[in-house]
C-alpha cells in the first residue's frame, strides 16, 4: 500500500516537474539507442564495408585492385633427370634431382580497364617477372635435363593414328635429330626455347591448326600483357559476386567438360573474394591454366604477422580424386587421370599435361614410387592454401603450389620412344604467393576488423549504462522530492493547528469578578 502511494506521488511529481520529465525522456532515448546499437551496429558496419569495397574507378580499393601494392614471388623447382640414357636403353627407373628454388619476383597490373554498365569491369592481366639471383639456389641459366615435351606430346598423340603416320614421324625425328630428353637452361624451360618440331609444324600445319606460339616454354607468354579479355563483377550491383569472373575471352563457361557445373568459371582470381565469409563457405578460384574451378574449404583460423585474424582455405583432399564427382572432367574416359592428377590436355592443345600438387601430395603413392629422388610429400610444404580476412574477403597470405607432369605413352613404331614406358613424368613444381600485405593495407584491415567490435560494445553498453544511470538519478530525485513534500505537508499541518478552547470555569469566574 505504501509503495503504491509512493509511486502515485512520484508520478504526480513527474507531471509537475519538467526537468525530471526531460531527464527520464533522455534516459529512455539513450537506453533505446544502446539496445539498437548492440543489435544493428554490425549490420551498419557491413553496409559500410560493402560500399567501400565496390571497385569504382578512382576509389582506393579500385587503385589497389588495378595495381596491387604487393610483391609476389614465384619459387620454381625443376626435376633434373640424371640417368636419361640408362632409363631409355636399360629400362632403369628414372632418377631425379630436384633443383631450386629459382626465384622470380612478380608485378601484377590490370590494364585496358573498361567500366561496364552492368556492374562489371573488363581488363587484361599484365604480369612482369624478374629473376632474383640473391634468393635463388643458382642462376637461371643452370642446365637441366628434362623430357622433350613437344616430342613426347606428339608421339603420345600419334599412338592411335595410322601406322604409316607413326613411321613417318619417326623418320622426321631421326632427320631432325630429335631426342626424348633435352638439355636446356632453367630460363629456357620456363620462358621458351626454339624447338625444331614446333618450327616444322609452323611451316607444314594448316593455318587454322597452327599453335599460337613459335617457341616452347612452360611459362611462355606469361611475362607481359595477356591477350585474354577478362570480365569481373565489381560488386556495384551485387556484393555477393564481388571479384567473381563473369566472362573469360567472352565466354561465360568452358567448352571442355560434360556438365555446366564443371564448365563454370564463376570463381575469383585468388586475390579478392565476396566479403563476410564464414567457415562453412566454399570459395572458388579459377585459373585459365588449371582449366577448371578449384574449390577451397575452411581449414583453420590463422593470424598474420601484423596481428590480423583470418581463415585459411585449402582444396579438399578429394579435389583431384578419380571418383564420381570428378567424372565430368573426363569426357573421353574411362580410363581417366590417376587419383590425385588432373588432365588439362584439352586446354593445352592436346598435350598430355597432368597437374598435381608438389611431390604428388594427395595422389597415389605409386606415382612417386615410379621415379627416384622425390621425397614424401609434407602438407606444410606442398599444400595449396589462401589466408583470407573473412569480413572484407581480401587474401592476406597465399601459396599456390602446383606440379606439372607429362603423361608419356609407349609407341613401339617410333624407335626414339620404343623403350619409353607408360609413365607420369614429373617436370617441375612451383610455388606462387605472398607472405604479407603492405602496412597500408594491414592497417586498414586492423581498423576494419578490430575497431567495430570495440565501438559496438562501447556504444551499446555506454549508452545503455548512461540511460540506466539517468533513470536511477531521476527516480532518486523523485523519491527525495516526494519525501520533502511529505515533510512540508506534515509541518504545515502542525503550524495551522487551532489553540485549545478556554475552560468554562475560568470564563465564569472572570465574568463574576467583572460583575463584582
Amino acid at each position: 500500500m505504501a509503495l503504491q502511494v509512493l509511486l502515485s506521488r512520484c508520478i504526480e511529481r513527474v507531471k509537475d516537474n519538467r526537468g525530471i520529465r526531460f531527464v527520464l525522456a533522455s534516459a529512455v532515448v539513450l537506453l533505446l539507442l544502446g539496445i539498437i546499437c548492440a543489435i544493428f551496429f554490425g549490420s551498419w558496419v557491413r553496409l559500410f564495408i560493402d560500399h567501400e569495397l565496390v571497385l569504382r574507378p578512382g576509389s582506393m580499393t579500385f587503385e589497389w585492385w588495378a595495381r596491387p601494392p604487393v610483391r609476389p614471388f614465384v619459387h620454381v623447382y625443376v626435376y633434373n633427370v640424371t640417368n636419361a640414357d640408362e632409363f631409355l636403353n636399360n629400362g632403369s627407373k628414372p632418377i631425379l634431382d630436384e633443383l631450386g628454388p629459382y626465384v622470380y619476383s612478380e608485378e601484377w597490373e590490370k590494364v585496358n580497364i573498361t567500366d561496364n554498365e552492368n556492374g562489371t569491369l573488363s581488363f587484361h592481366y599484365k604480369r612482369t617477372y624478374t629473376f632474383q639471383p640473391e634468393l635463388s639456389s643458382g642462376p637461371d641459366d643452370d642446365a637441366v635435363v628434362v623430357p622433350n615435351i613437344p616430342m613426347l606430346s606428339a608421339t603420345s598423340q600419334s599412338k592411335h593414328a595410322a601406322r604409316f603416320l607413326r613411321l613417318a614421324m619417326a623418320s622426321i625425328m631421326d632427320i631432325l635429330k630429335i631426342k626424348p630428353f633435352v638439355e636446356v637452361s632453367v630460363g629456357q624451360l620456363l620462358w621458351g626455347y626454339e624447338d625444331p618440331l614446333l618450327k616444322l609444324a609452323k611451316d607444314v600445319v594448316p593455318k587454322e591448326q597452327k599453335l599460337p606460339y613459335e617457341e616452347f616454354g612452360l611459362f611462355y607468354g606469361k611475362n607481359g600483357t595477356s591477350p585474354d579479355v577478362v570480365t569481373m563483377f565489381s560488386g556495384a550491383n551485387d556484393i555477393t559476386r564481388y571479384g567473381i569472373y563473369d566472362r573469360y575471352n567472352m565466354r561465360e563457361r568452358l567448352p571442355h567438360w560434360t556438365t555446366d557445373e564443371c564448365n563454370s568459371i564463376s570463381g575469383s582470381d585468388g586475390s579478392i573474394f565476396p566479403p563476410h565469409i564464414t567457415k562453412n563457405d566454399t570459395l572458388a578460384v579459377y585459373d585459365k591454366d588449371l582449366c577448371r574451378l578449384l574449390p577451397l574449404r575452411f581449414l583453420e583460423e590463422v593470424e598474420s604477422e601484423a596481428g590480423v585474424l583470418g581463415y585459411r582455405f585449402t582444396p579438399p583432399e578429394d579435389v583431384f580424386a578419380a571418383d564420381e564427382h570428378n567424372r565430368c572432367f573426363c569426357p573421353a574416359g574411362p580410363p581417366c587421370a590417376p587419383n590425385g592428377l588432373f588432365n588439362v590436355s584439352l586446354c593445352q592443345y592436346d598435350s598430355p599435361i597432368l597437374l598435381s600438387f608438389p611431390h604428388f601430395y594427395l595422389a597415389d603413392e605409386s606415382l612417386r614410387e615410379a621415379v627416384e629422388g622425390i621425397s614424401p610429400p609434407v602438407a606444410e610444404k606442398h599444400r595449396l592454401f589462401i589466408d583470407v580476412q573473412p569480413e572484407m574477403g581480401i587474401a592476406m597470405r597465399a601459396r599456390a603450389r602446383i606440379q606439372i607432369n607429362l603423361a608419356v605413352s609407349q609407341v613401339v613404331d617410333i624407335k626414339q620412344v620404343a623403350n619409353f614406358p607408360d609413365i607420369v613424368f614429373p617436370i617441375l613444381w612451383f610455388e606462387e604467393g605472398i607472405n604479407e600485405l603492405p602496412e597500408q593495407v594491414t592497417s586498414l584491415l586492423r581498423l576494419a576488423t578490430k575497431v567495430p567490435p570495440i565501438a559496438r560494445s562501447a556504444l551499446g553498453w555506454g549508452l545503455s549504462a548512461l540511460g540506466v544511470l539517468l533513470i536511477l538519478l531521476a527516480v532518486t530525485c523523485l523519491i527525495r522530492s516526494s519525501h520533502r513534500q511529505s515533510t512540508l505537508r506534515l509541518e504545515g499541518h502542525a503550524v495551522a493547528k487551532p489553540p485549545p478552547a478556554k475552560t468554562p470555569g475560568k470564563e465564569n469566574g472572570y465574568e463574576l469578578n467583572n460583575r463584582r
